[in-house]
Formats: structure tokens, C-alpha cells, sequence
């Protein structure tokens, strides 16, 4: 069976309305792009928005970046891929990150054992686990705002407290991470992995995103 061929998502037109969006935080056009067409199963489509962003840029008009920007590029991509996999499921991230490895100049890889822009490996072995845990409840209280406890109980009594548990580590060890990511662009990361799928978005319609407004993020 010869192999199906999706219809192209990406256009120049589309780029350029994403790029001039007024309402995006300043140089996160691309990496939120990615993070929906992650979540849609499209990673060769993410290669080519970041294929994009690395010739023109990462603001509203075309400025080819020099290396020390687009070394931040890729790892605001990756890291909003990364933080996209809890919201559109592993597989989905895996396949968005090899497709984006795959367009990635070597110079801008961050090789396993070596520097981690977002200390995680540091979080994971060498800090207290109650440290983390504690900073992801706190990143959780102001995206839920005043129904936190209660959204959090109902996980715990889904018919396993597994689930309240999940939910923790979550927040603890992925998204409360703003090494990389802001605040801020965590939370339209947030929102661009959470509008393709068509799920409920409690933490947007209590206006307590962190570093955002909820105009912003409609």
C-alpha cells in the first residue's frame, strides 16, 4: 500500500498571520505553531515551521538570527514539545522531536550528559523530590486559581488517587520548569496543545494563567 499524503497545513500566509499575531508573547510564534501540529501528529510540518524560523527569525519581521538566538530557538522549541507531552500524549512528542532533530543543525543539539538548559537531570537525582513537588503545586494553584483544591480532589477520588498523583508529577517536573520557558509561554503552550483536541480547559475559563490574561490567550 503506497504510504497516504497529507495535505500541506503550513503556508507562507499562515506563517505570516501566526508571526504578526498581536496577542502572542514576543518570539514565541513558532514554537507554539509546533506545539499545535504536535499535538495534530504533523511533525513534518513542525520541521519545516522551525526550517522557517531559523532563516527569518523569531520576531514579527524578517531578521535572520545569529547563533547564540538560534540556539535559543531549539530550545524553546524542544522544551515546548516536551511540555506539550503530557497535554497530547508521549508518542506525539517523541515523533515531533525526532522530526525536529532531524532539521536541527548539529551546533544546536544539547547532547545527554552534558549541559541541561533546564536542570531537569539536576531536579530529577540530585534535589529533593518534596522541592519539586512543591514548586508544581504552586504552578497548579495559579493555573486552577481558586478551584485548585477542588480540581485536585476530584482527581484524587477518580477511583484512583494514581491519578492526583500523575497530575503532580506533571506539574512538578515538567511544567512548572520555567528555565526555558516563561510563565507565560508555558501557558499558551498550554492552551495551543489543549485547543486541537477539544477538551475542556478549566485553568482558561478561571483566568488564572500564569503570567497571562485570559484576552491574551483566547
Amino acid at each position: 500500500m503506497a504510504p497516504v499524503s497529507l495535505p500541506a497545513l503550513v503556508t507562507p500566509a499562515l506563517l505570516s498571520s501566526i508571526r504578526g499575531h498581536p496577542q502572542l508573547p514576543q518570539h514565541s510564534w513558532y514554537f507554539i505553531a509546533g506545539v499545535t501540529l504536535s499535538v495534530l501528529n504533523r511533525p513534518d510540518e513542525i520541521a519545516n515551521v522551525f526550517k522557517h524560523a531559523l532563516e527569518t527569525g523569531p520576531g514579527r519581521t524578517d531578521a535572520k538570527p545569529e547563533y547564540d538566538e538560534q540556539l535559543q530557538m531549539a530550545r524553546k522549541m524542544r522544551e515546548a514539545l516536551v511540555k506539550a507531552a503530557p497535554i497530547g500524549g508521549l508518542p506525539k512528542a517523541i515523533n515531533a522531536l525526532f522530526a525536529l532533530k532531524a532539521v536541527t543543525p548539529p551546533a544546536l543539539l544539547d547532547e545527554p550528559l552534558a549541559y541541561s538548559p533546564t536542570s531537569r537531570p539536576v531536579e530529577v537525582y540530585d534535589i529533593p523530590p518534596s522541592r519539586i513537588l512543591h514548586r508544581g503545586q504552586t504552578f497548579f494553584d495559579k493555573v486552577y486559581g481558586k478551584v485548585s483544591k477542588r480540581v485536585m480532589g476530584q482527581m484524587d477520588r477518580s477511583g484512583t488517587e494514581d491519578l492526583g498523583i500523575t497530575a503532580r508529577l506533571m506539574y512538578g517536573y515538567i511544567l512548572s520548569n520555567t528555565s526555558v520557558l516563561t510563565a507565560a509561554e508555558s501557558s499558551f503552550v498550554l492552551v495551543a496543545g489543549l485547543i486541537p483536541q477539544d477538551v475542556s480547559i478549566g485553568g482558561l475559563q478561571t483566568p488564572k494563567w500564569p503570567g497571562s490574561c485570559l484576552d491574551d490567550l483566547r
